[in-house]
């Protein structure tokens, strides 16, 4: 697995966080991003980022993994933030260049929905960081299981979400890999117009498909191999069972909560 990449990577430990039932890790995730987009203020995202420090300090990951974690979404808040500032109006004038003008409600705007951004990655990676394939897709599993009441296969649809979220750091690995060698090769990929670095990327493009569709075929004849069967019952080796401390963690998530939209922050 390559280093740099942490989304999808599960780090193995025996902390209090990743003894946590799946099922109260994607409950407490999905309250948590609920939360934070109920927030309004920079008091409230403050209070999101420290219970963001205490879930990875009491799950004991270096702080290399979350920082990497965020480069792929800084080019996207560099975006956005670019956005806020161009064209949210109000406030103080900080900035006039021609008719263009940098305000101050821009800028206080496009800071707030980065911070947001990242504070949203940062539990997302907690939740994959902490918890197994498998174990993810056992407890999107148990929430999916009452739509089969129309039908749908919520087992299979479990596995095509785990299988998805596990394939994306060995598909990034294998391009990084496909690129290194035509880096050696003599290819440029930094270089020139945008267009024509865009038809440098061609070479990469096919060798990544003919390597993603021969991954999927190995893993569809290793799940065949091991008795998996679409519309099957499955069985689990360990019993999924919320403890005391699963239920002490989501209540106060949940008191976290009410305090925050209660005293509006």
């Amino acid at each position: 697995m390559s280093s740099s990449i942490t989304l999808g990577q599960y780090l193995p430990g025996e902390s209090p966080v990743h003894r946590l039932n799946p099922r109260v890790k994607i409950l407490v995730l999905i309250a948590l991003l609920v939360l934070l987009f109920s927030i309004r203020t920079y008091g409230g995202l403050g209070a999101m980022l420290l219970v963001a420090v205490v879930f990875y300090t009491a799950a004991g990951i270096p702080p290399r993994y979350f920082l990497r974690g965020l480069k792929p979404v800084i080019w996207i808040s560099v975006f956005a933030l670019v956005i806020y500032l161009f064209f949210t109006k109000g406030g103080v004038v900080l900035l006039r260049i021609g008719l263009v003008t940098v305000e101050s409600e821009g800028v206080q705007q496009g800071l707030f929905i980065v911070l947001r951004l990242f504070v949203l990655v940062l539990f997302s990676l907690l939740v994959t960081l902490t918890t197994t394939p498998l174990a993810l897709t056992g407890g999107m599993g148990s929430f999916l299981k009452p739509l089969r009441i129309i039908g749908l296969p919520t087992e299979e649809v479990a596995m095509i979400m785990a299988v998805a979220l596990r394939f994306i750091p060995t598909l990034m690995e294998e391009s990084q890999r496909l690129m290194r060698a035509q880096l050696a090769r003599g290819a440029d990929f930094e270089t020139g117009s945008l267009f024509h670095r865009a038809r440098n990327m061609v070479p990469l493009i096919v060798p990544l498909f003919v390597s993603a569709f021969r991954r999927a075929d190995e893993l569809a004849l290793a799940m065949e191999a091991r008795g998996f069967r679409i519309g099957s019952r499955r069985t689990s080796l360990h019993e999924d069972i919320i403890t005391a401390g699963d239920w002490i963690v989501l209540i106060l998530v949940l008191v976290l909560m009410a305090v925050v939209l209660i005293f509006g922050l």
